[in-house]
């Protein structure tokens, strides 16, 4: 039984990719509280905040190459004092300073559809940062659950531990006085020392658990974590009913608009892979000025001024743009087939977490009970046993029992923790 209820508990602990931060001290929390302190201080939510910036740079990258693009440029000659022979004369190449202004303009559909795109990528890091928040929401309360209910245990054990070391006293002293045999008071005293390993470890699984809250908080590790609200504030039959009566709408879902967002991605890719071989228009001017450092009559065939325009037409690329348009338009519609299945799959979860939640709070109710049963015969066996009624065995067997039913009770508890927030993720609440 021991192994069970430390094996359980450490089962819980669930740690995630984190970094800490200075602050020591004593630091105490609501869940809502945590929830937010978490999301303000986390550095993965950092990350794909950074994200949506990075997405948004790119799309002004693509607006900008929509623009007007000036380039200039300057250079020097000088011919060593070269004249060109031109058989009746000679014309001087004096040394001389060239400088360059040119403006161009490029326009295509591929920069256009890359703009939707762009656009699309936006939102998807933008669901992306709100399903972040929300993982690392439902992280915090499944810690701070997994600390109340592991407190809880430890209570738990130390009141049985307290009723098994008065009757470890009972039985000793009537060994001592000759009315009992000593065989009975030592299964106490290993019943007791039982209790005392499971607290221990108990303990010991707490710790890792307000451990792994400061890694998700992002505090130093020798900052003290208080919880200002116990399981009865937090667990209400009225919030797990209200998700139960709750509509599924599947457009709430994070992966299913990141899912959806997708499948538009996939269909813009068509167009961009049409536009990538379409037409491309450009216009230009230029204008370049000379510099002569010489008085001597030389030769200048550059324009000062020039305008251009021009237009890429393909015409025949052998099947290559074929190829790539069919291979776009099935990707496409793998896309469509994975939507539809996976809008399918969403639906028949939330029918199981439905199931699931309403299965454990049945339990919960019926463990919540065996608790309360269980406690009665224990204390009704003590009793018994210390008017001598009962056999040391007796007590054994009912402390053994009861310890059974109080893990069960926790394994309730969290089953219904866990099956509130699977449900409330899907649902997006």
């Amino acid at each position: 039984m021991t192994k069970k209820t430390g094996l359980f508990v450490l089962a819980l602990l669930v740690v995630t990719s984190a970094f800490a931060q200075d602050g020591p001290g004593r630091i105490s929390f609501t869940l809502d509280e945590a929830q937010q302190y978490a999301i303000e201080h986390n550095r993965t939510l950092a990350n794909a905040s950074i994200d949506v910036q990075k997405v948004q740079a790119s799309k002004w990258q693509t607006i900008a190459g929509m623009l007007p693009q000036i380039t200039a440029s300057g250079s020097y000659s000088n011919m060593m004092g070269y004249k060109m022979d031109l058989g009746q004369m000679q014309l001087s190449m004096p040394p001389y300073a060239t400088f360059n202004l040119q403006t161009s303009l490029a326009l295509s559909g591929a920069q256009i559809v890359s703009l939707q795109v762009a656009d699309i990528s936006r939102k998807m890091a933008d669901i992306t940062v709100q399903k972040t928040e929300q993982e690392i929401a439902e992280q915090v309360e499944t810690l701070y659950f997994s600390a109340l209910v592991t407190e809880e245990t430890v209570q738990l054990l130390e009141e049985n531990l307290a009723s098994m070391i008065k009757l470890c006293k009972i039985t000793q002293n009537s060994v001592d006085v000759g009315v009992a045999e000593q065989t009975d008071a030592d299964q106490l005293k290993v019943q007791a020392a039982s209790m005392e390993s499971s607290i221990n470890t108990t303990r010991r699984a707490l710790e890792m658990v307000y451990n792994t809250m400061r890694v998700q908080l992002c505090l130093d590790d020798d900052t003290e974590i208080v919880l200002t609200e116990n399981i009865d504030d937090l667990l209400s039959t009225q919030r797990s009913e209200a998700l139960l009566n709750e509509v599924f709408d599947i457009d709430r879902n994070y992966d299913f608009q990141l899912l959806k967002q997708n499948t538009e991605l996939a269909r813009k890719q068509i167009a961009l892979t049409g536009w990538s071989n379409g037409p491309t228009f450009s216009v230009y001017h230029q204008y370049n000025g000379r510099h002569n450092f010489s008085n001597e009559p030389t030769m200048n065939m550059t324009p000062p001024n020039m305008i251009g325009a021009q237009l890429n037409i393909p015409i025949f690329t052998s099947g290559k743009m074929s190829a790539a348009m069919k291979d776009a338009r099935l990707s496409y519609k793998k896309q469509l087939n994975q939507l539809e299945d996976t809008e399918l799959a969403l639906r028949v979860q939330h029918h199981q977490l439905v199931y699931n939640l309403r299965s454990a709070l049945e339990k919960y109710d019926i463990q919540k009970q065996n608790v309360e049963v269980a406690q009665r015969v224990f204390d009704n066996i003590a009793k018994k046993y210390e008017y001598g009624v009962s056999s040391s065995l007796d007590v054994t067997n009912a402390g053994t029992n009861l310890i059974t039913a109080q893990s069960n009770y926790v394994q309730a508890l969290l089953e219904i923790v866990e099956a509130q927030l699977a449900l409330e993720q899907l649902l997006n609440k």
